[in-house]
C-alpha cells in the first residue's frame, strides 16, 4: 500500500492582519472534516484580504462585479482535497453584523464552507444550499468539540 502524504495547510494575509485564531485547532479540524468526507487534505492555501481584493480576484478570474465573503479555486484531484481560498474579512465583519452572530464563528463558518466546496459539495440551488448549511453545522460542532 502507497503512503498517503498529506499537504500542507497554509495562512496568508493580503491587505489585512492575520485574524486572531488559534491555527493548530482549526488545522486539526480542517483534516477531521475532509477525513470525515473519507477524503485526505492537499494543499489548502487560506488568503485572508479585504474587499477590494476579493472584487479584483471576482472581476478577474470569475468575470463577478460584486464583493463576497470567500471564493474558492479547487484543485482537488481524486480524493486529495486542495485549494485557494480567498476570504475577505471586511465582509465576514458585516455578514456578523448583519446576521448577528460572532465574527469569529462567522469567519469559520466561511472558512469551512471553502472546505466543503473542496469535498463536492455545491450551493447554487436551494436544496444544495440547505445541504451546505447543514454540513457546514456539522463541522462547526466538530470544531466546538476541540
Amino acid at each position: 500500500m502507497a503512503e498517503q502524504i498529506e499537504g500542507e495547510i497554509v495562512f496568508e494575509c493580503e491587505n489585512v492582519d492575520l485574524p486572531d485564531l488559534h491555527f493548530a485547532t482549526i488545522h486539526s479540524w480542517i483534516h477531521q472534516v475532509v477525513a470525515s468526507y473519507n477524503k485526505q487534505c492537499g494543499d489548502i492555501c487560506y488568503i485572508f484580504c479585504n474587499d477590494e481584493k476579493i472584487l479584483e480576484v471576482n472581476r478577474q478570474y470569475l468575470d463577478h462585479d460584486y464583493f463576497t465573503d470567500i471564493i474558492t479555486f479547487d484543485y482537488t484531484e481524486a480524493d486529495t482535497v486542495s485549494g485557494d481560498l480567498f476570504i475577505s474579512l471586511d465582509t465576514i465583519s458585516s455578514n456578523a453584523k448583519k446576521y448577528r452572530t460572532d465574527y469569529t464563528e462567522e469567519l469559520l463558518r466561511v472558512m469551512i464552507h471553502g472546505v466543503l466546496h473542496l469535498c463536492g459539495f455545491k450551493d447554487k440551488s436551494k436544496e444544495e444550499s440547505i445541504t451546505m448549511r447543514q454540513q457546514e453545522d456539522l463541522a462547526l460542532l466538530i470544531y466546538n468539540s476541540f
